[in-house]
């Protein structure tokens, strides 16, 4: 029984902690990772109420593909991603925190979903994915572009990562991420190997949809 003392309350709550949460990301975020406290927010099913990860993802992943979270946190979409691919299918999830990829392990294993999950912990500098060449489906990286020090670099080894034609879907938080950095990030993901295919719309994101052009 919900302690509120009507549904109406509860969901003012539940909006008013997801504006904390948008805020610390906003102040703390800048070209830095996300802080490991943050995750366990991100993580929590409060965000569902703003963000679906089917809704969003759906579109572009189905039974028996592979994917790449790049920047799977805790999980949040990673989890239903797992789900939507099925037995035959693969989520690959890479973080730079060693914190986020246990804490990720562990809702898998409860989840029973481990046996579709490939965990890596990343380098600042690199995904080293240098082993999964024309093996991606589909990627995506959510909230993640603006966190890494060089775009360039992030955006050449998903698409070196990719199958001919496979995709990319980048969603950059609204509060955070100015429509003048989404384009710097645009221009930079055409500049290594991507084309723009369209402009989905995330709820309080800035999104773009790539598609692989590059042969190698």
């Amino acid at each position: 029984m919900t302690p509120f003392s009507s549904f109406y309350e509860f969901i003012i709550v539940e909006f008013a902690t997801y504006e904390i949460i948008k805020n610390e990301m906003r102040k703390k975020m800048s070209h830095h990772v996300c802080p490991v406290w943050i995750g366990y927010l991100l993580a929590s099913p409060i965000r569902r109420l703003f963000q679906s990860p089917e809704k969003i993802l759906t579109p572009y992943i189905k039974e028996g593909m592979t994917i790449l979270d790049v920047g799977c946190a805790m999980g949040f979409f990673s989890l239903p991603a797992a789900r939507m691919v099925g037995p035959s299918g693969r989520v690959v999830c890479i973080d730079v925190q060693a914190k986020m990829i246990e804490a990720l392990k562990k809702r898998a294993h409860k989840s029973g979903l481990m046996d579709r999950i490939d965990t890596r912990l990343c380098r600042s500098d690199s995904l080293g994915v240098e082993d999964l060449s024309q093996k991606i489906d589909f990627a995506f990286a959510i909230a993640i572009v603006h966190e890494v020090p060089d775009a360039s670099v992030l955006f050449k080894e998903i698409c070196k990562a990719l199958k001919p034609a496979g995709q990319l879907l980048v969603a950059e938080p609204r509060a955070h991420v100015s429509q003048a950095a989404l384009e710097k990030s645009i221009s930079m993901a055409e500049q290594n190997g991507f084309k723009t295919i369209a402009r989905p719309k995330v709820r309080s994101s800035r999104s773009a949809l790539f598609e692989k052009k590059c042969t190698s």
